[in-house]
Order: C-alpha cells, then sequence, then structure tokens
C-alpha cells in the first residue's frame, strides 16, 4: 500500500517541474506571442481634427483722455469803441445805442469865439468854451453860416476825431473855419458880419466875425477838436 502512494507521487512531482519549466520558456522567448489578458483592449479614438482657433484681434484699449477741464466761460473783453462824432445829419447824438449818452454843448453852458489865426492864412478859430458846472459833449461838428446864409458850409469829413471832446467846465475845443476854397474862378466871395454856429441842430449861438472876413463858396469847417493845433490842420 505505501508503494503506491509513492508511484503516483513521483509522476506528479515531475508533471510540476515539467510546468515550471515550460513558463521559464515561455516568458524568457522573445518570439513568443503574448499571453492573451481579459482585459478589454483600450479602444483609440482618432483625434477629430480641430481648426485652429482664430487668434483673437489684440484690442487696442485707448488711454482714457487727459480730464480737460472746460475753462471758465468768462465774457470776452471788448475793446473800447471808438466813438466818433456824429454826422451832420445826427449832429445831436452819438449814433450808438451802445455808448455812454452824451451830453451835447449847447448855446446854454458855452461861449464861442470866431478869431483870427496867422497860419494858415484864410482861416478863422472857432473856440468853444464850457462855462456851465458840469460837463458837455462838443458833439461832431458845429453846422456853421454867415450872415443870412440859409445852408451851412462844407463839413471837413477826414477831420472826424476818433472821440467826442468831452469839456468839464472851464475847457475848450476849437473847430478851424477854412473861409475860401482855391483861388480863381467865380466862387461868389463876400465880406461877412457875423458867423452863425449851430452846436446842436436845436442850439444855434451867433458871434460877430472878425473884421474883414471873406468867404466864397468854398468854405468850409472841421469837426470840434480838443487841442486848436489839430484844428487847424485842416
Amino acid at each position: 500500500m505505501r508503494l503506491s502512494v509513492r508511484t503516483l507521487a513521483l509522476p506528479a512531482a515531475a508533471l510540476a517541474a515539467a510546468l515550471s519549466l515550460t513558463a521559464c520558456q515561455s516568458s524568457s522567448d522573445p518570439d513568443a506571442a503574448p499571453a492573451p489578458t481579459s482585459a478589454s483592449p483600450r479602444q483609440t479614438t482618432a483625434a477629430t481634427p480641430t481648426t485652429p482657433a482664430t487668434p483673437a484681434t489684440p484690442t487696442t484699449t485707448a488711454p482714457d483722455p487727459a480730464p480737460t477741464t472746460a475753462p471758465a466761460t468768462t465774457p470776452a473783453t471788448k475793446p473800447p469803441k471808438k466813438t466818433t462824432a456824429p454826422t451832420p445829419a445826427d449832429n445831436g447824438g452819438n449814433g450808438d445805442d451802445t455808448a455812454p449818452a452824451l451830453t451835447p454843448c449847447t448855446a446854454k453852458n458855452v461861449k464861442v469865439v470866431a478869431s483870427k489865426v496867422s497860419r494858415p492864412i484864410n482861416h478863422l478859430a472857432l473856440t468853444v468854451t464850457n462855462v456851465g458846472d458840469r460837463p458837455c459833449d462838443a458833439v461832431g461838428a458845429p453846422l456853421v453860416g454867415f450872415d443870412q446864409s440859409q445852408a451851412p458850409i462844407r463839413i471837413v469829413e477826414e477831420s472826424k476825431p476818433q472821440a467826442v471832446v468831452t469839456l468839464t467846465p472851464g475847457e475848450s475845443a476849437y473847430a478851424s473855419l477854412i473861409l475860401t476854397g482855391e483861388p480863381g474862378g467865380d466862387t461868389h466871395g463876400m465880406t461877412v458880419r457875423t458867423v452863425k454856429v449851430n452846436l446842436t441842430t436845436d442850439s444855434m449861438v451867433t458871434v460877430p466875425a472878425p473884421t474883414g472876413t471873406y468867404v466864397d463858396d468854398g468854405a468850409a469847417v472841421s469837426y470840434w477838436q480838443r487841442e486848436l493845433a489839430d484844428a487847424l490842420q485842416y
């Protein structure tokens, strides 16, 4: 009975040794096919080509504009208006609604004198002096006539000053009285005794003319000037 057990044991041992040797050979043989595994083969999904993303257009952030402070609105400084003397048509006003109202000199507050001058020849000087107690304005040019004449003589427009002459009490203004025109021709000259001076259209002063004052159709008068020399240059 013991002999049978040993006989069966030897083949079992030999079988185990044979299987062990076979396993070693299989693992060391490079040509041997790999043993199948129970794991499912990994399914490889081909990558779907993707459209390359369009690079974003770089946005340039404009720098914030420097804060500007709106300049305070200041009323524009207007240059001083040149107050020109009115023409004979508006001899009693200043012709400018924005200028200060004028106070014309009248027969009530001034004295007028017509006097001879040495130069230029054939000229008289008209002097108007404020004899009142308040300032007045020697407006424009005087409207001048002689004796019984009805129409005033010509006004020398180029003598218009930059501003009306304002006379404080005691101050004077001057106008040049041109007695004759160019020599020659029929100028209807005559010797006169009086000079009629219209300070405004409704205020006239009549003054004596210097002895021997001779005038003709070329007579003319300048605008009132602050200086006698300025008046006599016309």
